[in-house]
């Protein structure tokens, strides 16, 4: 079964932003994340090969053994740079009253693996920033140095760049297609994220110890960012959740595309209009599939077993203030935005955004985020 996420064009933006064809695309970026939280983007500046060499570094680092990447651990700061070893970040819903009503309402066919949320992800993550540091800050512990890896050290950052590089600039165009199909200005969200916290955040999960089909990689959770932006996993396993139908998705990009979810500081942002969307990674039999394949192929059979998710955050600035009122304010002639209050309203709905605070800073957002999934120290 095809995957049903509407494919967006970035490079049709890039060759005439003022053209019909620029405003058709940006209108379906903003319906696609208002209808399915998701999207498919098609970007030929994003080099495949550029994703696979960065495949490569990724399973190089996590093969280490775990003393050496514990030197990498940045506790202290929330894990917000360096590494973080499997078994550490929880899932939301296993402390969040409102994931577990969402999963309730669910279709029990569609429900994630992971009912509760109760325990660890298995998975390991590393985190390598790409944002511009602010000249002044009120989140200091969310803007710290960058971690070189010991063993990696003469090529690391320039290897990570440059697919970092890459894929920010890609969730950049689709931040500047938003901001046109939703009505306001093409820098609008750009500009707020100038000096966003943005990572690099591949994850690792170890095959030849977690898999087993059904085992839950990444439980049901959203992104606590902006938009979330994902190059082709060699190992298939992601499920997403469409906001329209609540039908549990399995994703399959096309090459030389890219997937963008919706995350929670947009959510906040629009008050509720796009929505953050969930989704998990388990090892399915597909995954089983891809990993015999590349076990009996002479080309990869001595490579790591290791699922690697190659994964960037992009955020709005820490100091930004979230304003749902104003957004609703700024979007009042907006014709995507109105026909969406119109389908409410006949739904005998009301606008939610009271149900966002007024004035939070997005720093602020990010650490309460981070304290429902066990990664955030009060000091």
């Amino acid at each position: 079964m095809a995957c049903p996420l509407p494919i967006v064009d970035l490079d049709v933006l890039r060759a005439s932003v003022d053209s019909p064809e620029a405003r058709a695309e940006a209108v379906k970026t903003a319906e696609a994340l208002i209808e399915y939280g998701a999207l498919i983007l098609r970007d030929s500046t994003v080099s495949e090969d550029a994703n696979e060499r960065f495949l490569d570094l990724l399973e190089d680092y996590f093969a280490q053994d775990e003393a050496r990447l514990r030197e990498d651990l940045r506790p202290e700061v929330h894990y917000q740079i360096g590494v973080t070893l499997e078994n550490t970040e929880k899932p939301k819903c296993h402390s969040d009253d409102a994931c577990k009503a969402v999963i309730a309402a669910l279709d029990p066919a569609e429900r994630p693996l992971d009912l509760e949320g109760g325990h660890a992800d298995p998975k390991c993550r590393f985190f390598h920033r790409m944002g511009k540091t602010p000249p002044t800050t009120d989140f200091p512990s969310l803007r710290m140095e960058n971690v070189t890896p010991r063993a990696f050290a003469a090529t690391w950052r320039q290897s990570m760049d440059e697919w970092g590089s890459q894929i920010k600039q890609a969730v950049e165009g689709v931040s500047e297609m938003l901001a046109i199909g939703l009505g306001l200005e093409r820098g609008t969200f750009s500009t707020a994220g100038e000096y966003g916290s943005h990572l690099l955040a591949p994850t690792a999960t170890d095959l030849a110890k977690y898999g087993k089909e059904g085992e839950i990689f990444a439980g049901f959770h959203t992104d606590l960012n902006f938009l979330t932006i994902h190059g082709r996993s060699r190992f298939p396993g992601l499920h997403i959740w469409a906001r329209n139908t609540g039908k549990r998705i399995t994703v399959k990009l096309p090459p030389g595309c890219l997937l963008v979810q919706a995350g929670k500081q947009l959510e906040h942002y629009t008050g509720g209009l796009i929505q953050a969307g969930y989704h998990e990674v388990v090892c399915t039999r597909a995954t089983l599939d891809a990993l015999e394949r590349r076990r009996t192929d002479p080309a990869t059979a001595h490579r790591p077993q290791i699922r690697i998710s190659s994964t960037f955050f992009w955020h709005l600035s820490s100091d930004e203030t979230l304003s749902p009122r104003r957004f609703r304010d700024e979007t009042r002639v907006s014709e995507v935005v109105q026909r969406e209050r119109a389908k409410i309203e006949v739904a005998g709905g009301e606008w939610p955004d009271d149900r966002y605070a007024e004035g939070m800073k997005v720093g602020t957002l990010v650490q309460e985020e981070l304290k429902h999934i066990a990664l955030f120290a009060e000091s």
